[in-house]
């Protein structure tokens, strides 16, 4: 099934259509090294044989999974031999580069660096996280997207079309599979061999819509736990409810509870939601946030997957403030770059005769015995540093209140000090 020439290759026209950079690099004979990135059943493998192919350059295939620093090195021997003796340039491909440790990343380095191999890696997992800086630099990272649904028809139409069978198929059969390969070529090709098995069943051979819906029923669409998809889909959700869309918010959380995501990392997420997003600006969703966690310990799934769902909705239609958020940062820079400032002598607690004789809580106004609880005019911070401002709330919510009431603080205090 694999396609034989860069026609039959389907999907990524980004890449290889008319006057697209990798199409350019086939069509003048161009080759360099490069890492190709994407999800599983996207064609890496495939491109890069049909690059070598194209190039008429060797092509040496290796997995991470199994290979080691002995089997490069035996690569590049042959890859030199092969130099020798016809001119032929090769191609090393390693799946999963991402698996190799650094050590074994900079075992190419060398062989790159002389010309002895052209490096494609093949990878599913970000490359600025996965892959050395040093093989970056010398290697073009492309990027492979998803296949369409309608990508996935041609592929299996083309897988058909070679069996040369008498076979008779549904059309809702192909495009059901297509849907319920989620992007991947490889599960589509699967579910296809499987339901031609089971087609060849019956009398006459059919392969029906129901068929199809028993081989495709089960999966489950893309989120490699920890991988580049769950960070993406996470982002997602967190950008969701930041930006007031509760739909949107909604959908990337079944997206990832589709995907198998642990719904307890997510009820984390939840929380960090409230106090980074919202704040003070409704202190109600972090009492949310929390029984939603609480809820689903109790009922577990999927009962209590639908109160993480109500968290979810509620915040993104809530006021949003990350006044608090921006405050944390600020003081917490302060208390970093000041260094360990004394705490003046009248915040200082005084539970004994000596500390009281030095001076310990001396002058101190007790907050409560004062107009409107508020000691107007009294300084908290230590005595070396300006008094500084780092919260500073935001027109929405209760914070609109929160601001008003610190703003007549502010004023009386200027006025109770003389200023």
């Amino acid at each position: 099934m694999r396609p034989a020439t860069i026609d039959e290759y389907v999907g990524q026209a980004h890449l290889l259509g008319p006057g697209k950079p990798l199409r350019r690099m086939l069509e003048g004979g161009h080759l360099h090294s490069m890492i190709l990135w994407g999800p599983p059943g996207t064609g890496k493998t495939t491109l890069a044989r049909l690059v070598a192919l194209r190039c008429s350059a060797n092509f040496i295939a290796l997995s991470a999974v199994m290979a080691g620093v002995k089997d490069i090195r035996a690569a590049a021997e042959q890859a030199a031999e092969a130099r020798r003796e016809s001119g032929r340039r090769t191609v090393l491909f390693l799946d999963e580069v991402h698996r190799f440790n650094k050590a074994q990343q900079d075992a190419f380095l060398p062989w790159v660096e002389d010309g002895t191999l052209v490096f494609v890696g093949a990878t599913t997992e970000n490359p600025s996280f996965e892959l050395n800086n040093a093989l970056l630099s010398r290697a073009r990272v492309y990027v492979l997207r998803s296949l369409t649904a309608q990508d996935l028809r041609g592929v299996l139409d083309r897988a058909l079309k070679l069996q040369q069978s008498d076979l008779a198929v549904d059309e809702n059969a192909l495009q059901l599979m297509a849907t319920a390969a989620d992007g991947d070529a490889r599960r589509a090709l699967n579910m296809l061999e499987l339901a031609i098995d089971l087609a060849g069943a019956t009398e006459p051979p059919h392969l029906t819509e129901a068929i199809a819906n028993e081989v495709a029923a089960g999966g489950l669409r893309r989120f490699d736990k920890q991988g580049e998809a769950f960070y993406d889909q996470i982002s997602a959700l967190h950008k969701s409810v930041r930006g007031s869309d509760p739909d949107a918010a909604l959908y990337w959380l079944c997206r990832m509870l589709d995907g198998g995501c642990d719904p307890r990392y997510i009820a984390r997420r939840v929380l960090r939601m409230a106090s980074e997003d919202i704040g003070n600006a409704d202190p109600r969703t972090l009492t949310m946030a929390l029984e939603a966690c609480e809820v689903y310990e109790r009922l577990g799934s999927p009962e209590g997957e639908l109160a993480i769902a109500q968290a979810v909705v509620f915040m993104a239609c809530t006021a949003k403030s990350n006044a608090v958020y921006v405050a944390f940062g600020e003081a917490m820079e302060d208390a970093k770059r000041r260094g360990s400032l004394d705490v003046p002598l009248h915040l200082r607690n005084a539970p004994t005769r000596l500390m009281k004789e030095l001076g310990y809580g001396k002058n101190y106004r007790y907050a409560h015995n004062e107009p409107d609880a508020y000691a107007a005019g009294e300084r908290y911070f230590p005595d070396e540093m300006e008094p500084a401002q780092y919260y500073r709330p935001v027109p929405r919510g209760l914070e609109i209140k929160i601001a008003e009431a610190l703003e007549r603080r502010r004023k009386k205090g200027s006025t109770d000090s003389g200023q």
